[in-house]
């Protein structure tokens, strides 16, 4: 896109020269506008903005993947953003290979990591900004340093990463690579790449944890500045005022958010991803929260807590709330390291069959419905209890079986553990009384030497901490 494009019509109805008004020209054609253009110019602000100990951790990164990966030639894609419409493009977000091996999120860029003697040579391969002096400096709205302030180029990510940086048109691979993703000897996007990264990742190191730490205490923070504005989503503005209030923390703080905030009040609770945020607050119903920030690193929490609108729980809500609370304590008892991944499922899965079953919600026995052939229980509850986290909130989501479900926990991994109970409003196998009701209890789990560490504890997860937690920020 150029200057003369910007904010003009498709390029198949731009005028001729003939129909073009003289009172606008071309800017790329009026010689007098470039020679004012090519000098007067001081140097902007062109610092890279990384996140503290991310070029260290991005290093070490690399040498895990070169010693698990001996002789391969990898190349990893940053990707692009996808435009929205016209010259207007959606907000970049680096792949999360490239992210993990890298340490920032640059746009176009790849990293290639070639054979050398002892392990691997990186370069990181990316486009060089348009500065003053060059056309594009004011002709490009995507990497015109005018229209989009000063950018980082090659000198200034090689000092701020300690990597060997070339330009992109040096590249020689196969165009497939250019892609956001991983492949083997520019080939295209590779499974098995994919796979050793994704299983790589399972583990985190020091940084790792404390930058999920960190986010998952932004998160709380963002947390209490949505609950307090329960009252406001009311009177006015419903669930996305909240989906806002949530969103615009997240970006204050951090990158943004790590996954569309989920807002479900009333019977909107039990919709698993009801990311629509598009109806009322009920002051009356449960207010269900599944939120995370990103940090600028790319690490996310994922933390979801069910809220009384009212501030306090009616019977029938806190029943389901205290028999989600019993399964998401027995799911956190079964995690640690050594356990089997399985185990944390099972757990709370007994708990909330046994719990419908007490309920006369399940016309079959608890032993029935927990066989492979049964599973009645699971019509409220259809979606996992649990999954890795990390620099994607579905983190190693390209991990063989073996290495993920059908694997031991391990120290260092971090987990979301979540589960919960959806009766949809809909659902005429249930009471009235529980139509509507949707609960889910989530946190974000470290495995320890000795056990666990719950990052996101500094949230209740019992119905009168969590009513004692909204009465303190409502008086904060």
């Amino acid at each position: 896109m150029t200057l003369d494009h910007a904010h003009a019509p498709a390029a198949s109805s731009m005028p001729t020269p003939a129909e073009r008004d003289p009172r606008m020209p071309r800017l790329t054609l009026s010689p007098g506008f470039i020679r004012s253009m090519q000098s007067g110019w001081g140097e902007a602000d062109r610092t890279p903005r990384l996140p503290a100990g991310a070029a260290a951790a991005a290093a070490a990164h690399r040498g895990r993947l070169s010693e698990a990966m001996p002789g391969k030639r990898i190349a990893v894609a940053a990707g692009r953003a996808p435009m929205r419409a016209n010259d207007n493009a959606y907000d970049f977000r680096a792949d999360s290979d490239f992210l993990w091996l890298v340490g920032t999120m640059i746009e176009d860029a790849v990293l290639v990591l070639d054979p050398a003697s002892g392990g691997h040579l990186a370069t990181l391969y990316l486009p060089a900004p348009f500065r003053p002096g060059d056309d594009g400096f004011f002709s490009s709205a995507l990497r015109g340093e005018m229209w989009v302030g000063g950018i980082p180029g090659l000198r200034e990510y090689a000092d701020a990463l300690d990597l060997r940086t070339r330009p992109i048109e040096e590249l020689t691979t196969d165009a497939g690579t250019l892609c956001a993703g991983a492949s083997l000897a520019g080939s295209a996007p590779s499974a098995e790449l994919a796979r050793v990264l994704s299983e790589l990742r399972m583990i985190k190191d020091d940084w790792e944890v404390a930058e999920l730490r960190a986010a998952v205490d932004d998160t709380i923070d963002g947390f209490a500045s949505t609950v307090a504005e329960i009252p406001q989503a009311i009177r006015f503005g419903g669930e996305r005022w909240l989906q806002g209030t949530f969103d615009r923390h997240a970006r204050t703080v951090g990158n943004g958010v790590g996954y569309t905030t989920i807002v479900g009040s009333g019977a909107h609770a039990p919709i698993l991803h009801w990311v629509r945020a598009d109806g009322p607050v009920d002051p009356e119903a449960l207010l269900l929260l599944d939120m995370g920030v990103e940090r600028n690193s790319g690490y996310t929490a994922d933390v979801t807590r069910t809220f009384p609108a009212s501030g306090q729980f009616t019977t029938v809500q806190r029943q389901v709330h205290d028999l989600v609370e019993k399964a998401h304590r027995a799911a956190l008892a079964a995690v640690g390291p050594g356990r089997e991944w399985s185990d944390f499922h099972v757990a709370s899965m007994e708990v909330l069959a046994q719990g419908l079953h007490d309920w006369g919600l399940l016309d079959v026995s608890v032993d029935e419905a927990m066989s492979p052939d049964g599973q009645q229980h699971r019509r409220f509850i259809v979606c996992g209890v649990g999954h890795h986290l990390g620099i994607d909130v579905h983190d190693c989501a390209s991990s063989s079986y073996a290495a993920y479900q059908g694997a031991r926990m391990q120290e260092g991994m971090v987990l979301a553990v979540e589960p919960g109970l959806y009766f949809h409003a809909f659902d005429e196998t249930v009471p009235p009384e529980l139509r509507g009701i949707g609960v889910r209890l989530e946190d974000d789990v470290r495995v320890t030497a000795s056990g666990t560490e719950v990052l996101s504890s500094a949230l209740p997860i019992d119905a009168d901490g969590i009513e004692a937690w909204m009465t303190g920020v409502s008086a904060g």
